[in-house]
């Protein structure tokens, strides 16, 4: 094929961008952000699995002469793909210097954006959705934010927001009753209201795309860069002659597999086909037997025509279509679905695939051509896929088309699909199942069952499906159906994926549900006479439409007294939301390159543990743009972090997995990371320990064992009338903060560094800079404008990026840019420290405990870190709400070869409220009473001394509890849950609520301190310097509001613009929840001594705060003041013989209530309902927004997040391709939040209380009540009390948990006779 053109043009935000070299390996989210400079679409994951790098793309329609809008995720598509068409990013549709786009400004008014990271994609995707749909309803906004993820709002705010656009929105507009309740502040009400949404005032599509159409898409393209070539063929014929020259190139339409194998796998084709624009590929036919698909209609495209068809078409033709379409649901986000192409699903030949079960079921057509040969057709039956991703297709051939085909009134089918999380993940299992009966009767002509993820290939139980051919459709056919389903689908113990039990009871489960569901129709026809499924059974295929998500969000209002212009306690909206609304707000990564910059790719360790034979860096030096290679050996100063307790370049040996032994420097991010990867590293393996059962069992532990103890543990046990034993362990968790670890250093002069760094700790970034380069402090800056997210990830272990960062640009004098990709990050950091609790608690009948022992071992990983400290959080916590007056409690450092783990958001405390819960539940399950009672029966109260010593002050614990008892309704509804268990066998439902009680300050005494620097301006305006960190929590605007307070002024008169060491020195990390406290404080310090200084000046009759200011500039009065602040009365107080741990403590109350599916270990989080003590809030809406964040994460870990690493300590989850934080899916139904109203808090800022991490502990009722609903799936087959159950409760645990005669079939494999995927950490 011949070369048309040598320019790539297409159009960004209405400009035309013509690339006269354009290259093939580029995708479109790179060129936007590094040609064109558009850096609101954000690099996150490079797979497609968050939709922070959604854009819209444009493109005319000739045959309808329509315009077609659609959301791509730009980090996957191809920048050569985009030849003319109109890519629309969040800067293209709304700015704070024009003006903001509705969906810009109700997501940000709504307090939908938090660190902001995430914020571009979601704006994005429901911009696209408006332009196809201009009143969508919230069903609908739900499905298309599916592909987008949060860390930090738990969605809710978010979506409160685009209800503004919906068909539920209210009519009233600013007159909805809602706006009339006390969870809106009157004078709110009308800056929250926008009209509905006009589409007449969006964009044009750019007039030279349409007129020009033909020149745009009928002729063929070549682009050739970086060796690769990249064709687009206009016809069949010269695809078909292209597949002739190059066998082994690859077709590609959305780039969604592709991408990720080049990217990830490290796989290189050198031609890509893009087969967009061939119109044989493209077409769509009813025909006799089906409808024909052309091979590059995307999923997106089919599932519209299939609706259709459904729609138009009786059901008994229709039900392999309904089948597609309800996976379609469930096939990854929206994003992908707009992008891949049905021939690439089924030419990937994954053994996941979630749609080539149910083609390969229901016996799809394919046809396939090449040069020389005629169009042949094949099915896809057994015999298509060959092995692992390999089909029967040649290399030469072209795939044309499938055809789905029609079913009849005899035949029957279903589809199905079992995933860590019910969107947007890829399958454990999946199947296809088809039945045909002989005419009017329910004897099985034909059975097809085919199933993903239980081997190589998808695969058909050929030997079920045989043995079941002639029989009736009856109940004992499902145990004979079991067992030869186990004979068809056998998994060795220690096979890819792992949790291989729970996978061959989902291939029975499956069957199950296809066997009730079939017989449930036949009965409905009346083919057979007899119902023969009890009712109680049906809950198995019912599926419960539960709408989308609502709730509340309840506050106290401000006091008729205050003032219009003090915003204490008013839900005032995030400092930086618009700016991330229009992607205005600059991150590290989003910094305009400087003269000279280079890119920094860090090059790590592959084995857990060895001795460094050899590092050979010659054929990366040799990759062109390559500038050199550091290590150790360049480091001016020290190689050791303080901070931390650990190398920085490894010098002779390695210690974990991501252990850093060197980094390359080179012109381009992309040539630095392929030049780390071509580097030889030759090792001398050595012994490794890995898990908390190596370490106890090698005696590897960091430290002597801490201890802490009250009263007579073992007189306590004597004295008791029960006493229980058990064990717990709760995995690991990854922070996965949107924006990855990144660091910008520049050299300046006499040995100076700027660091501009995303981390949560300046002065440890500072710190560790100037004893790396032997510096110093104070020739080193350290920048933060903001963070996408931290979460405790970015207060120790953002040090060696900056590191890296820094010695690259000592050794050569230029700007040096370090910026992680995200499997780099997971890999080079650690995780919240997962833990093993084994206790022994005695108690009295009623639930009064009275001794409890618990010897708790933490995996700290290959260095300390903030181990000790975290390790002393569980320890001083782990009592929660609860007095135990005899008490002692061990804590065990382990020391192995992963990662060394970290801070993460209520580090040690979620795990200390985990381990308590656990041991009340033990209790309350052996009694067998209402657990209600037994935790109310051993509740703190006013006076009582912790397990520490410390005395109980201020305790609104039983407030909290009450009010939460009495918002959630919890008895009525446990009375309901119960009739819910009764009437339905194998859906069940649990309910539980929890109090909490957490202490807020660092462990640390002297990190409780905060220093404030206030200026205020001759134009009357006022700048403030603090020590914190803005990370999406909302400090910067708490902050603006204690100063407007304390001053006397407006908010608006106010700004904060970074934080910098070289401006408030000495700070503490943002951490421990407690940066609104001590910062606040130094502020309110620094703007009372300014005010004092204006004093004089305010008597004057009619001035004003412009003409104070003014009067005391001209008599030379300082209008400048620090402010510092430091922590009372921590420490002993000799006085009452007692410890102060803790400044405060804030406590609260949750309620959840869950369903479970007993077949699949699916979950729904039905409701929730918080009640939280936070004293007087600065800020209710950043507050709430904190609670519903921290719930969501929280929720995570105890049901979602499974962090794996394979017996060789590879980290197995490295993206969000196979690592599942919660989605908009997982939100509960129904969310209600409400702030403990009437309890000011006289020991922080205007009576206020910490935030940031307690909520997330309150998750813990959806594990409780999980159990609870497992637990009564147990009861049906007469198993009855006490269980352990671990967190994470991922669907497999939850299933084989429940425990029934599809369990029993696969017991678990004896521990040593193989060797497991992952391992328990």
């Amino acid at each position: 094929m011949e070369a048309k053109t040598d320019f790539l043009i297409f159009f960004v935000n209405g400009e035309k961008v013509i690339e006269k070299e354009p290259d093939p390996t580029c995708t479109l989210l790179h060129y936007l952000r590094s040609k064109l400079h558009l850096t609101g679409s954000k690099n996150v994951c490079g797979e497609g699995g968050c939709g922070a790098c959604t854009v819209m793309i444009s493109k005319y329609d000739d045959e309808n002469n329509s315009i077609l809008h659609y959301s791509v995720n730009a980090c996957l598509t191809p920048v050569c793909s985009v030849h003319g068409l109109a890519v629309t990013t969040t800067e293209g549709i709304g700015s704070l210097r024009t003006r903001l786009h509705p969906v810009q400004e109700q997501i940000a008014k709504h307090h939908g954006s938090q660190c902001g990271f995430c914020t571009p994609g979601m704006v994005m995707s429901m911009y696209a959705l408006l332009r196809n749909n201009t009143q969508p309803s919230m069903i609908e906004i739900e499905k298309y934010l599916e592909g987008n993820l949060c860390r930090c709002t738990g969605y809710r705010p978010i979506l409160e927001g685009y209800r503004t656009f919906s068909k539920e929105s209210c009519a009233m507009g600013d007159n909805c009753c809602k706006n009339q309740t006390e969870n809106k502040l009157k004078d709110e009400k009308k800056e929250n209201y926008s009209p509905p949404y006009d589409p007449t005032q969006e964009p044009i599509f750019p007039p030279d795309l349409k007129a020009n159409y033909s020149a745009y898409n009928n002729k063929s393209l070549l682009f050739e860069n970086n060796g690769v070539r990249w064709y687009r063929p206009v016809t069949l014929t010269e695809l078909i002659e292209l597949k002739h020259q190059y066998p082994h190139s690859k077709i590609i339409i959305g780039n969604t597999e592709v991408g990720i194998e080049t990217r990830y796998k490290k796989m290189k084709y050198h031609v890509l086909i893009h087969t967009c624009n061939i119109r044989e590929l493209n077409n769509i036919t009813y025909t006799d037997d089906g409808i024909k698909i052309g091979s590059s209609v995307t999923l997106s495209q089919v599932e519209v025509v299939l609706q259709q068809a459904i729609h138009n078409s009786s059901d008994e033709i229709c039900r392999v279509f309904k089948a597609v379409v309800e996976m379609l649901k469930w096939f990854a986000g929206k994003q992908i679905r707009n992008a891949a192409c049905i021939g690439g699903n089924i030419m990937t030949a994954s053994p996941i695939s979630d749609l080539n079960p149910i083609f390969q079921a229901c016996t799809a057509v394919l046809e396939v051509v090449s040069k020389g040969n005629s169009m042949r057709k094949m099915t896809l039956d057994g015999n298509f896929f060959q092995g692992y991703r390999q089909t029967i297709i040649q290399p030469t051939e072209v795939l044309l088309s499938l055809t789905i085909p029609y079913t009849n009134k005899n035949e029957y089918f279903e589809g199905y699909k079992q995933a860590i999380r019910k969107d947007d993940d890829i399958a454990i299992v999946n199947a296809g199942m088809r039945v045909v009966f002989e005419p009017e009767s329910d004897v099985i002509k034909e059975l097809h069952l085919s199933y993903g993820g239980m081997a190589p290939t998808t695969v058909m139980a050929k030997n079920t499906m045989q043995k079941l051919v002639g029989r009736k459709w009856e109940n004992n056919l499902v145990p004979a159906a079991c067992q030869y389903l186990e004979e068809d689908l056998p998994l060795d113990p220690g096979a890819p994926g792992g949790i291989v039990e729970y996978r061959k009871t989902l291939t029975t489960s499956f069957f199950f549900k296809f066997y009730l569901t079939v017989t449930q129709q036949l009965y409905n026809k009346g083919i057979t006479q007899e119902n023969t499924i009890p009712r109680s059974h049906l809950s198995a295929i019912e599926t419960r439409e539960l709408g989308p998500s609502k709730g509340s969000q309840v506050y106290e209002l401000v006091g008729a007294a205050q003032k219009d212009d003090n915003p204490i306690g008013r839900p005032v909206v995030h400092s930086s939301a618009y700016q991330h609304a229009t992607g205005e707000a600059v991150f590290v990564d989003d910094m305009l390159t400087l003269k000279g910059e280079l890119f920094v790719s860090p090059v790590y360790s592959s084995r857990p543990h060895a001795t460094l034979i050899n590092v050979d860096t010659s054929a990366a030096l040799q990759i062109p743009g390559v500038k050199g290679y550091i290590c150790y050996k360049d480091v001016p100063g020290s190689n050791h972090i303080d901070i931390s307790d650990e190398q920085l370049f490894a010098v002779e040996e390695v210690t974990c997995v991501g252990c850093l032994i060197g980094a390359v420097v080179a012109t381009s991010a992309p040539i630095a990371r392929e030049a780390s990867r071509s580097i030889k590293i030759d090792y001398k393996d050595l012994p490794a320990i890995l898990t908390i059962e190596d370490a106890i069992e090698n005696n590897s532990y960091l430290s002597k064992s801490p201890v802490y103890h009250s009263g007579d543990v073992n007189k306590g046990f004597e004295e008791c009338e029960q006493v229980l034993e058990g064990e717990v362990y709760m995995g690991a968790q990854e922070h996965f903060y949107l924006e990855t670890q990144s660091s910008i250093a520049v050299p300046k002069e006499r040995d100076e560094m700027d660091l501009f760094s995303a981390g949560q700790f300046p002065g440890g970034i500072q710190e560790s800079v100037a004893k790396t380069l032997d510096i110093p402090f104070n020739k080193v800056k350290c920048v933060v404008k903001r963070l996408g997210g931290g979460f405790g990830g970015k207060e120790v272990q953002s040090i060696p990026t900056a590191l890296m960062a820094a010695v690259a640009a000592k050794k050569y004098n230029l700007p040096m840019r370090c910026c992680l990709e995200r499997d780099d990050d997971i890999v080079m950091t650690g995780t919240r420290h997962p833990i093993t609790a084994k206790y022994k608690v005695g108690f009295s009948s009623e639930g009064r405990i009275s001794s409890l022992d618990l010897n708790i071992y933490a995996n700290c990983g290959n260095a300390p870190d903030v181990s000790y400290a975290i390790m002393g959080a569980i320890l001083i916590k782990c009592d929660n709400a609860y007095k135990i007056p005899n008490f002692r409690v061990t804590g065990h450092l382990c020391k192995t070869n992963i990662r060394s783990n970290t801070a993460m958001r209520a580090a040690g405390s979620i795990q200390a409220m985990f381990i308590i819960e656990t041991v009340l539940q033990h209790v309350i399950d052996q009694l067998g009473v209402e657990p209600t009672k037994v935790r109310e029966l051993n509740f703190y109260k006013v006076g009582d001394r912790t397990h520490v010593n410390q005395i109980i002050k201020d305790c609104n614990i039983q407030s909290c509890w009450e009010e939460c008892l009495n918002h959630s309704d919890y008895y009525n509804r446990k009375t309901q849950v119960h009739q819910f268990n009764r009437d339905n066998r194998w859906r069940k439902r649990g309910i539980s609520i929890v109090p909490l009680k957490y202490g807020i300050s660092f462990e640390v005494i002297q990190l409780n301190q905060a220093g404030a620097l206030v200026n205020i301006y001759t134009d009357g305006s006022v700048l403030i310097s603090h020590g914190g960190v803005e990370m999406g929590q909302g400090l910067h605007i708490k902050m603006i509001q204690v100063a407007s307070a304390s001053l006397g002024i407006s908010s608006d008169r106010i700004h904060i613009s970074e934080s910098s060491t070289n401006i408030v020195p000495n700070a503490p990390p943002s951490a421990a929840s407690v940066s609104s406290d001590l910062n606040g404080m130094a502020i309110k310090i620094a703007c009372e001594t300014l005010s004092k200084r204006l004093e004089p000046y305010k008597n004057e009759k009619g001035s004003s705060w412009n003409d104070w200011v003014k009067k005391a500039y001209e008599d030379r009065v300082s209008l400048s003041a620090t402010g510092f602040y430091k922590a009372p009365d921590l420490g002993p107080d000799p006085a009452t013989n007692s410890e102060n741990k803790f400044m405060y403590y804030t406590y609260g109350a949750g309620c959840s209530e869950v369903e479970v599916d007993c077949l699949t270990g699916d979950h729904t989080v039905i409701r929730t309902d918080i009640v939280f003590d936070v004293g007087t809030s600065l800020n209710p809406a950043i507050d709430i927004g904190q609670i519903e964040g921290a719930f969501m994460m929280g929720y995570g870990l105890y049901m979602l997040e499974n962090f794996k690493i394979s017996p060789n300590g590879k980290v197995l989850t490295q993206g969000p391709g196979n690592y599942k934080i919660p989605a908009i899916s997982n939100i509960p139904k129904q969310f209600n939040v409400s702030l403990l109203k009437g309890k000011p808090n006289d020991r922080a800022v205007y009576s206020s209380k910490a935030i940031g991490e307690p909520p997330l502990l309150l998750s813990v009722s959806v594990f409780l009540a999980t159990k609870s609903a497992i637990m009564a799936a147990r009861h049906e087959t007469g198993r009855r009390g006490y269980f352990r159950l671990d967190s994470p409760a991922t669907p497999d645990k939850i299933r084989m948990q429940c425990q029934d005669e599809f369990t029993k079939q696969f017991p678990v494999a004896e521990e040593g006779t193989y060797t497991p995927w992952f391992i328990k950490l």
